[in-house]
């Protein structure tokens, strides 16, 4: 039984030719939204995926732009609203050196260079340059955010879901 990634959810209808807004959860949208893929759609309370292939995909905004084959009007899109697009894991493609699924990362121990535990990863945000991780301490208080770029993160072992860190001044108060 195939292990389940969130590469996206449908937040809404765009216009009447079915096409579908997506919050995208992926780095990797020229990929995962190319027509002819396929994607497996989660609906709230449903037991099964269905299978969708994408048409079409464009960007709008901050939103991608979804339409699948056999899905050509607003009409028949809209029951898919508040769905989460996935994949399996054996559509995960192999990653250049220093790349990372969020999945890899999110669960990590955070720990300076000097061996101070910071905290737990529990989420990654995709701003812009660069993915900033937010990092739960462990001492409690307001989550610390990382931004993921050679200065700071020193070295990521996923096998071992630890991340060493050298911060600059101010990044840890």
């Amino acid at each position: 039984m195939d292990k389940w990634f969130n590469v996206g959810k449908i937040v809404n209808t765009h216009g009447i030719k079915g096409e579908v807004r997506i919050i995208s959860k992926t780095d990797f949208t020229e990929e995962r939204y190319k027509p002819g893929n396929h994607l497996y759609l989660f609906m709230p309370g449903a037991k099964e995926p269905i299978e969708l292939t994408v048409k079409g995909h464009r960007q709008h905004k901050n939103f991608d732009l979804l339409t699948f084959e056999g899905y050509e009007n607003v009409n028949e899109a809209e029951k898919f609203r508040d769905g989460i697009l996935k994949v399996p894991e054996s559509q995960l493609g192999a990653l250049d050196e220093g790349e990372f699924y969020f999945h890899e990362i999110v669960g990590c121990l955070v720990f300076t260079v000097d061996g101070e535990e910071i905290g737990k990863i529990t989420e990654i945000l995709t701003p812009g340059a660069n993915d900033v991780w937010v990092v739960k301490p462990i001492s409690g208080g307001r989550d610390i955010l990382i931004p993921y770029i050679e200065q700071i993160v020193k070295k990521v072992d996923v096998k071992e879901k630890i991340i060493l860190i050298k911060p600059m001044e101010g990044l840890l108060s």
